[in-house]
């Protein structure tokens, strides 16, 4: 299979991962079919066999002066760390092996070393974290003055852009440190303990003689090699065996995608194969952006989004009416599973301080159940928090698809800490999934070349998005008694401008993200567009106009006044009704209302679609309209996008005429 990705003038190679389930094998030399049990038995004695060379390796090199010569690059003669991991320890002479008798290739230690230099090599970026945070200690750690923000920032490298909140968790973790040992800790080392070691097989360090991965003639299936262990502690290369795993893809893997060697994990007694792709994607654009779509968070409104163009002349205008992305019922079951998981760790810990050393003690079933239970929550919110997250970038995705945007502006809320809101408000926004959708929303975006950047939040939600005047907020006028300030008014006379704080927050994002586009950046760790501050002079053309020019009708008098009388009009007409097709002349209906409607509701002379229902056959119910297809009862109708200005409907025509 070639490693080539063909590309062409717009296009760009990008590398995605996709979940594959690996639910049976064959041994190719005996022929022997291994069920899903045995294979993730034979997985997982490789598996501890390489975590066993990975905790080797970490204990001994996790010091500062090794994580410094390894992130270095460079080795002691001078020359260039190769960039693969697992060659960078083998040139610094970091070897590994099994323990005692066992008897392993080359590419199980490969596979060792990779891992091991991965985790040392991401060590780096958290002791120069910790080494500013101690270099540079407050007075009062809980509380830094602008001279010691100043002063911490620069101690870090790259912090004049870090979080403040990763400054703040990291003080808070040295503090907690001093107060239990009564000193300042030396170095990250010796504030965390030596990491773990994930059991995890990463075949991308292998070659053919190890693992190999091809294509077979079905496109929605690949056949996977690796050569497995049949006993949990090899004695010789003899107990050794290649099993044959076919895998189905999912259908996020494009039919023409170059395979990698995928990374073996088990999960639940299942082996799971994390199938790293290569695919072509057309490229995104880090400047010349007319249409963007941009994204506001919120609390209980997770996401309101909208689309703003940028014209030729300099002025921006909405594209439609935006919309918003309601999850108050999950993020309701959020916190109730949050609440539920807080209180079973309580009761875990209480028992598990009466148990103490005691292996016998009654209470040791109990604590066991609990602690099962506390896991199960667990899952339930990874596995909510995941859903939401996917739910919430889709759908932002497919605004912009469906608006024409070429970039999304996502308000960047990583600097952002609620104060004085109360425990329980700090808490909600801290279990938010806002990081998660961020990611999955550039990988979706990415499919479609669409960039997402992210700009800062600074007085979005403060000023006018048409005329940037302090905005006054109060209750929404249909929701009066509902505690909050979701309402916004401009003071402004000449603007006037009112409507949801929300609706106008992500205009002013899309604003400030179109007049300052030439100000993106591109992150050298993970790739990622930021806007990372605001000009004042952009900051004065990102106001968003109206779309249409409000005209008032003119009400001035031209003319008398007509006359109107003061005779109410009469309940019953007291002529006789016009001739009607059925009964005598002259004859009145009874009562005051009509005895049937002779034409059907307006609903069903619409045009319909997919969405209609068929005419009902039985005589209980017959709902009126239902015959010409106007569907769900009257009730339901799809309403048109709201991107551009809507354009009528053609109404069917009318062929009952005379035939004169």
């Amino acid at each position: 299979m070639s490693r080539r990705l063909p590309l062409g003038a717009e296009e760009t190679a990008r590398t995605a991962c996709a979940r594959g389930l690996l639910r049976a094998g064959v041994v190719e030399k005996t022929g022997e079919v291994l069920s899903a049990a045995a294979l993730a038995r034979r997985v997982g004695w490789a598996t501890d066999l390489v975590s066993g060379m990975v905790s080797e390796l970490l204990g001994e090199h996790w010091k500062a002066a090794d994580v410094e010569l390894l992130a270095s690059g460079v080795d002691g003669a001078g020359r260039a760390l190769p960039s693969n991991a697992w060659m960078a320890l083998r040139r610094l002479g970091w070897a590994a092996g099994p323990t005692g008798s066992v008897r392993v290739n080359d590419r199980i230690v490969r596979m060792a070393q990779e891992q091991a230099g991965r985790t040392l090599r991401s060590a780096k970026w958290r002791a120069d974290l910790t080494a500013g945070v101690i270099a540079t200690w407050p007075a009062e750690p809980g509380r830094r003055t602008p001279q010691e923000w100043d002063a911490v920032r620069e101690a870090i490298p790259g912090g004049r852009h870090l979080p403040s909140s990763v400054i703040r968790s990291r003080t808070r973790q040295v503090a907690a440190f001093a107060r239990g040992h009564g000193r300042l800790p030396a170095d990250v080392f010796e504030l965390e303990a030596t990491p773990r070691s994930a059991r995890m097989l990463p075949l991308a360090a292998c070659d053919g003689q190890q693992a190999t991965i091809a294509r077979g003639d079905d496109p929605g299936r690949v056949l996977l090699r690796v050569q497995l262990p049949t006993r949990p502690d090899p004695r010789s290369y003899a107990d050794w065996a290649w099993v044959a795993c076919p895998i189905a893809l999912p259908p996020t893997v494009p039919p023409g995608a170059v395979l990698h060697l995928p990374t073996l994990r088990i999960h639940r007694g299942r082996v799971l194969a994390d199938l790293a792709h290569t695919h072509a994607v057309p490229t995104t654009r880090r400047t010349g952006h007319t249409v963007a779509l941009g994204v506001d968070w919120g609390l209980n409104t997770l996401l309101s989004a909208g689309a703003v163009r940028l014209h030729d002349d300099g002025t921006i205008t909405p594209v439609g009416a935006g919309g918003m992305f309601r999850a108050a019922g999950v993020l309701a079951r959020q916190h109730r599973l949050r609440r539920e998981g807080e209180h079973l760790h309580a009761k875990t810990d209480q028992y598990a301080r009466l148990i103490a050393d005691h292996t016998q003690h009654p209470l040791a079933a109990r604590h066991h159940v609990l602690a099962e239970e506390a896991r199960r929550v667990c899952a339930r919110r990874s596995n909510l928090n995941d859903a939401l997250a996917a739910s919430a970038a889709r759908w932002s995705v497919d605004q912009a698809i469906t608006a024409g945007a070429s970039v999304i502006y996502v308000e960047d809320l990583r600097s952002m800490e609620a104060r004085g809101m109360g425990r329980n408000h700090n808490t909600r926004m801290s279990q938010t999934v806002r990081g998660q959708i961020v990611e999955r929303m550039r990988h979706l975006a990415a499919e479609v070349g669409i960039a997402v950047v992210t700009v800062p939040a600074r007085n979005t939600s403060k000023h006018c998005p048409q005329c940037l005047v302090p905005l006054r907020h109060r209750k929404a006028p249909d929701r009066p008694t509902v505690p909050g300030w979701k309402w916004a008014l401009c003071p402004n006379p000449e603007c006037g401008w009112q409507g949801d704080r929300d609706q106008g927050a992500w205009r002013r994002i899309a604003a400030r993200g179109l007049t300052h586009q030439n100000k993106t950046v591109t992150e050298r760790a993970g790739g990622a567009m930021v806007i990372r501050s605001v000009v004042d002079k952009l900051e004065a053309r990102a106001v968003v106009e109206p779309a249409t020019t409000p005209t008032r009708r003119d009400r001035s008098k031209t003319g008398p006044t007509r006359r109107r009388t003061t005779r109410p009009a009469p309940r019953r007409r007291r002529a006789p009704s016009p001739t009607g097709p059925s009964g005598p002349a002259g004859k009145r209906p009874e009562g005051h209302a009509h005895t049937g409607q002779r034409r059907l509701p307006r609903a069903a002379h619409r045009h319909q679609g997919v969405t209609t229902i068929s005419t009902p056959t039985t005589r209980r119910h017959r709902p009126r309209g239902a015959a010409l297809g106007a569907g769900f009862h009257l009730h339901t109708h799809a309403t048109p996008p709201r991107w551009e200005p809507i354009q009528p409907i053609p109404q069917p025509a009318d062929h009952t005429g005379s035939l004169s």
